[in-house]
């Protein structure tokens, strides 16, 4: 697909996660000419570490702060929604609204075809039924969280949701882009977007490598859905967008505690928890296969707890951080605030209250580590009201969010997905009837 030979397309969408995916299937499902560009494999999901490792290694998925804080984001067909959690969480209406924006149709139209809502009891596993026991009895309003799971289809006693669910039980943003393919769309995986091509002002395409040659797409339509980290480095690299962009992460810690005669520890994490706004923490089950679990140990210097898995509690202590650092064109870096810092103390001093109510022993807190890189190209700054950054060119991911974050932010991506793909269907359309 070489400047000279490419075939030309009415969008190109850079990115599968739940944004990309989402403007992508409606393009498609209105008769658009999309191309959709993917950095990393589309290869099937097997839910195995290895497979996990290669869409989360640092510096693809995963970036290192200067403070030894670990950024996670998934590169690899679906983005971070094949190996998140599944928790689902509505976009808060005014701060959308504050830009003019209005996402209730389009979660409305989401709720509809998604699988979303609470597990079933016989999926919520042991852990965290006694973690909500003691959070309830410690006073906490606990209740189950919204997960994007089909119950027909999921396994009582597995873990694989964070590898990547090869059952189909778990949806992922893979799903639209099967969806868009189907009404016509073209993938490429493996395609590394260079800069956005522009024309007199507009978009007219992209540059990207791919099995090791330079390669260029045409379309009077690009839509930027590479994440928080992705999109504000190709606007740099095309010339617009600045060097560095502040950005939040939703710093996570785990709290971790044993109770001897558990036995447990393979089951569907954040499957309840409780959310605190205006403080900016959430608190929720956080049960992680072995592998994971002992690296957390290991952070946090407690080797006398590696064998302990089977029988340790875990809370997820995530909080609202304010924006700050910076993505560069080659790094990361995002280190707490004082305010971040006093935010993670409430949440931890809430879980060890929580753990020492289910009668846990042994507790530790991890480093903190994030995996929700946003608010790098918000709405107002960076884009329009309409994820507009130039004439042609739109971005419709995690770094439009306007403001401090500290949500699952899937359902939002995919509801503004939706109601960007419905915008420029109807731009395609006009541009059609117009020929």
């Amino acid at each position: 697909m070489d400047s000279s030979t490419a075939p030309s397309f009415d969008a190109i969408v850079v990115g599968t996660g739940p944004s990309g995916a989402s403007t992508a299937r409606e393009l498609a499902r209105a008769g658009a000419r999309v191309l959709i560009l993917e950095q990393g494999s589309a290869a099937p999901l097997r839910g195995t570490l290895g497979q996990m490792a290669t869409m989360a290694l640092p510096g693809r998925g995963a970036w290192l702060h200067r403070d030894a804080s670990l950024l996670v984001a998934g590169t690899g067909l679906g983005g971070s929604s094949a190996l998140n959690f599944a928790t689902a969480a509505p976009p808060p209406p005014a701060m959308f609204a504050a830009h003019g924006i209005d996402l209730a149709p389009f979660l409305a139209a989401l709720r509809e075809e998604l699988p979303l809502a609470p597990l079933p009891d016989s999926l919520v596993g042991p852990m965290a039924t006694r973690i909500m026991l003691a959070a309830r009895a410690a006073g906490l309003t606990w209740e189950k969280l919204d997960k994007m799971i089909r119950p027909q289809a999921c396994r009582s006693g597995c873990w694989r949701c964070v590898y990547g669910c090869p059952y189909g039980a778990k949806w992922s943003a893979r799903d639209f882009v099967d969806e868009a393919c189907a009404h016509g769309a073209v993938l490429l995986d493996r395609s590394r977007v260079r800069r956005v091509l522009m024309e007199n002002g507009r978009a007219a395409g992209v540059a990207f490598r791919r099995d090791g040659a330079d390669r260029e797409a045409r379309a009077p339509l690009v839509v930027l859905a590479g994440g928080g980290i992705g999109s504000p480095r190709l606007l740099h690299a095309s010339g617009l967008g600045p060097r560095l962009a502040p950005f939040f992460s939703d710093p996570v810690v785990a709290v971790m505690g044993s109770v001897e005669e558990l036995d447990g520890g393979a089951e569907v994490p954040m499957a309840a928890g409780a959310s605190f706004h205006e403080d900016g923490i959430s608190l929720a089950d956080l049960t992680l296969p072995a592998p994971m679990y002992a690296a957390f140990a290991l952070q946090a210097g407690r080797v006398d707890r590696l064998a302990a898995h089977r029988r340790t509690l875990s809370l997820m202590v995530k909080i609202r951080d304010d924006i700050g650092g910076a993505v560069g064109p080659r790094w990361v870096d995002k280190r707490l605030s004082p305010g971040d810092r006093g935010r993670l103390a409430r949440g931890i001093g809430m879980a060890r209250t929580i753990l020492e109510q289910a009668g846990a022993k042994q507790l530790f807190t991890t480093h903190h580590f994030a995996a929700h890189p946003g608010g790098s190209v918000r709405i107002g700054e960076g884009v329009d009201s309409e994820l507009r950054a130039a004439p042609g060119l739109y971005v419709c991911d995690a770094s439009v969010i306007p403001q401090p974050w500290g949500l699952p932010p899937t359902l939002t991506l995919l509801c503004l997905g939706k109601r960007l793909g419905a915008m420029l269907a109807n731009a395609v359309s006009s541009e059609a009837v117009s020929r």
